[in-house]
């Protein structure tokens, strides 16, 4: 090789928290990585405040989510306003118990989160590199050629593949021509880190919804301080620069805020838009630049969170040769699909809540106080919501890659969460995850024969005690197997836990473990 060629397994494109988060993964599992951002400074503000369980529970085996859970404030509970009127009050803290060990979201915001993963990209090697802007790329034998331009003039390197995190204006998807079909919703929307007083600065999150107005309330660390997000009065949205004084003051004043200091300010319009396809040869779309939906839920930047661990692991593994590079096409099937059904349920929801007709105005000033507190009084309903809120019912069904069924539990489904019986996390059934490895879970007594099986193919057997109540509860079966991916969901599950079925599925797809192929240069997990 020529000494001088500048060589890497991924570039990747945009240092945003999908960006630093595939990085991150990428360099935990031995991969040579780098990565880029145009910007010359990370941002120092942010609208993506919401981390939800699933990417905490994605971050533990990255060594992130005990700082993120110390940084971030619990969003103990939702409060409901209409009309001015308090309708209800939903106490999030129990809503996900034994079903997470994470069972609440978070607020952390967006520009806070950024330098924390910095700071372990850091500590595992690898720096952000700004302002460097990719000007082209083309494919080459084996991999891509990428054009950059900063500061020191133009460079050109090569990658075996390109990771396209450069958000909703992506580079990359142009280049490769995704298209970006969606549309923008009409209301021009602000976003204001203020101090205030009032009912609603009680650290809690605070949604008002009026006859055409929508205010949200974030709680932030410190006192009185929260993020609003609302809508730009109409005569004042098609102004250049709109400002704090172009805020609706009417809802504020309903809600008894009296906000002493705006510390920033910034205006956005809402779009809803997934990229024809996630994948074109050796380049990759993730993030905003393949998706961007309506904040209803909370749910763009834990999504382009979840992109990045479901491909990272994928291209480690085809890199060290423990799987076919056909695995890499699993990445857009499976999360094109989620992304597809989250922009067509967000967006039906966030119509609801900022549409101006008058069927819309009734159901939010009259439906929804009956509703909600109906709702949210059944404690059905209130799990199923955080499933769905929390992203821990995402799933990858789609065969024959993901297969099986046992218990409840099926092929592409997360591995669902065993609270541990002596209430130590490191004794539940989430802690062998942190190997970012393939590996086989029995609940219940293994077989010989299955114990001889794993250990001659390398890969972990984790056999957890029987319990009737909560592993029944989460769906498993008695004696099953469940062949367990990286990223944590299941890829077989086999009710007679053979280890034939085992192997097929295995030699089928040309899957070995990535600890048994990474040269010795996977990094263990830092706690």
């Amino acid at each position: 090789m020529d000494a001088n060629r500048k060589w890497y397994e991924v570039i990747v494109v945009g240092a945003g928290p999908t960006g630093l988060v595939l990085a991150l993964s990428l360099a935990k599992l031995g991969v040579a990585v780098r990565i880029v951002d145009k910007a010359a400074l990370p941002g120092t503000t942010s609208r993506a405040l919401a981390v939800q369980s699933r990417t905490l529970e994605l971050y533990r085996p990255l060594g992130l989510a005990r700082d993120v859970v110390e940084a971030g404030l619990r969003m103990s509970a939702i409060n409901l306003w209409v009309a001015g009127r308090h309708v209800k009050r939903v106490v999030l803290g129990g809503m996900g118990r034994d079903l997470s060990p994470f069972p609440y979201p978070l607020v952390y915001p967006q520009d806070e989160h950024e330098r924390l993963l910095i700071e372990h990209l850091r500590a595992a090697g690898v720096e952000v590199e700004r302002p460097l802007e990719v000007t082209g790329f083309e494919e080459i034998a084996g991999g891509v050629r990428v054009r950059l331009a900063g500061p020191r003039g133009e460079e050109t390197c090569e990658a075996a593949w390109l990771a396209g995190c450069d958000g909703a204006r992506s580079v990359v998807r142009e280049a490769l021509q995704a298209g970006f079909p969606g549309g923008t919703y009409q209301h021009l929307f602000y976003v204001a880190d203020v101090e205030a007083t009032g009912p609603v600065m009680n650290r809690e999150l605070n949604v008002a919804l009026d006859a055409a107005d929508l205010l949200a309330v974030f709680a932030l660390k410190g006192e009185g301080r929260a993020r609003l997000i609302g809508i730009v009065r109409e005569d004042a949205a098609a102004k250049q620069a709109p400002t704090w004084d172009d805020v609706s003051g009417r809802i504020l004043a309903r809600l008894g805020i009296d906000v002493k200091r705006v510390n920033w300010f910034s205006t956005y319009h809402v779009h809803h838009r997934v990229a024809h396809f996630f994948r074109s040869g050796r380049a990759f779309l993730l993030g905003d630049a393949a998706h961007i939906h309506s904040p209803v839920g909370g749910q763009g930047m834990n999504t382009g969170i979840g992109d990045a661990v479901n491909l990272a692991w994928k291209l480690a593994a085809v890199l060290r040769g423990a799987a076919r590079a056909s695995l890499l096409d699993t990445y857009a099937v499976e999360r094109m699909a989620f992304a597809r059904r989250l922009v067509a349920s967000t967006d039906r929801a966030f119509t609801f809540v900022t549409h101006d007709g008058p069927l819309a105005r009734f159901v939010r000033l009259r439906v929804v106080p009956v509703l909600f507190p109906t709702l949210f009084s059944s404690e059905r309903w209130r799990r199923f919501f955080f499933r769905i809120i929390s992203q821990i019912d995402v799933n990858y069904r789609v065969e024959p890659f993901n297969a099986g069924v046992a218990g409840k539990v099926r092929g592409g489904d997360r591995l669902p969460w065993v609270p541990p019986e002596d209430g130590d996390p490191r004794h539940d059934n989430f802690a062998p995850l942190d190997a970012l490895d393939w590996q086989v879970h029995v609940y219940g007594t293994p077989s010989a024969e299955l114990a001889a099986f794993c250990a001659g193919r390398g890969i972990a057997l984790n056999a957890f005690p029987w319990r009737e109540g909560p592993m029944h509860a989460a769906g498993l079966a008695l004696g099953a197997a469940y062949l367990v991916r990286p990223d944590g969901y299941v890829a077989l599950a086999d009710s007679t836990a053979r280890p034939a079925t085992l192997a097929a599925y295995l030699d089928g797809h040309g899957l070995r473990p990535l600890a048994a192929d990474s040269g010795g240069r996977n990094t263990p997990p830092v706690r």
